[in-house]
């Protein structure tokens, strides 16, 4: 059992730390933390999971520690920041708050929310002033097909030029409704009825003059619920157990090196070549 410690964050600034780490000389890291964190050997290794006497091969330059594995075990056990981590060649921990543009576009996860309620204010300032708004869900109800959802209201409002709107919704007919439908516990009739009156509301708005609405249907288990305003990407998903909306959402942003960012983009792309058109 991994027991972390709680270290000065003006440690993560010294000059010689910041070296230490970008050499990945761990044995160095240890003796600042033992000197400025008033660490014991045996503190560090119980807070890094590594044993006693591999610990004090460590510290005496015995051992080397050259596992992504370890050294991940590392940062998490002394507590390290996302700043220390990236020295050290490691990712940001995700969650942390961002401190800074660049980390952001490095993390490419700019904020993560709890669940679509902390997330909906932000999201539907967003689709106000928004030119294209891609969805992927698997009803849609709360997203777009009920009067009262996050998002009908904004791309329907009068606006100087039409948002355009793509809408990926799971297929009804298709094996994996019926999965679906399983896994949280509904009816096959009930759960696909939700899916049907989300289309025929949906066809309701093909006649907005401020909306370019496009519509189709998917046909494999649903595990991501994605919300694209513009370039900016809320991203949750769905399991066994919950709804997308009840999902922690995390906010991607388009960037350099966003990995994320264009992986999903690629992916609803695809799934959108490949889906079944209906509007």
């Amino acid at each position: 059992m991994f027991v972390p410690v709680d270290l000065p964050d003006a440690l993560w600034n010294r000059d010689n730390m910041r070296q230490a780490l970008a050499a990945r000389d761990i044995a160095a890291v240890f003796r600042l933390a033992r000197q400025y964190g008033g660490l014991s050997q045996s503190r560090i290794g119980i807070a890094t999971g590594i044993g006693q006497g591999r610990t004090n091969e460590v510290f005496n330059g015995k051992r080397k520690i050259v596992s992504i594995e370890v050294l991940e075990r590392i940062a998490d056990g002394l507590g390290m920041p996302d700043r220390a981590r990236q020295l050290l060649g490691l990712a940001p921990a995700i969650g942390e708050p961002q401190d800074s543009e660049a980390q952001a576009a490095r993390i490419g996860i700019t904020r993560v929310f709890a669940a679509q309620a902390t997330a909906a204010q932000e999201i539907r300032d967003a689709a106000w002033q928004a030119n294209e708004v891609d969805l992927l869900a698997v009803r849609a109800l709360g997203l777009i097909g009920l009067n009262d959802s996050l998002l009908r209201e904004p791309l329907t409002a009068e606006r100087a030029e039409p948002v355009k709107a793509r809408v990926l919704l799971l297929d009804p007919d298709s094996p994996a409704a019926a999965h679906r439908a399983h896994e949280i516990g509904e009816s096959e009739e009930s759960f696909t009825a939700g899916i049907r009156m989300s289309i025929a509301r949906l066809r309701e708005l093909t006649d907005q003059p401020h909306l370019d609405l496009s519509v189709a249907l998917y046909n494999t288990l649903p595990t991501w619920r994605l919300i694209r305003v513009d370039q900016t990407i809320y991203l949750s998903m769905f399991n066994g157990a919950t709804e997308g909306h009840q999902s922690a959402i995390y906010r991607l942003s388009a960037a350099q090196y966003n990995l994320l960012h264009t992986g999903f983009t690629r992916q609803y792309e695809d799934l959108w070549t490949t889906a079944e058109r209906l509007i």
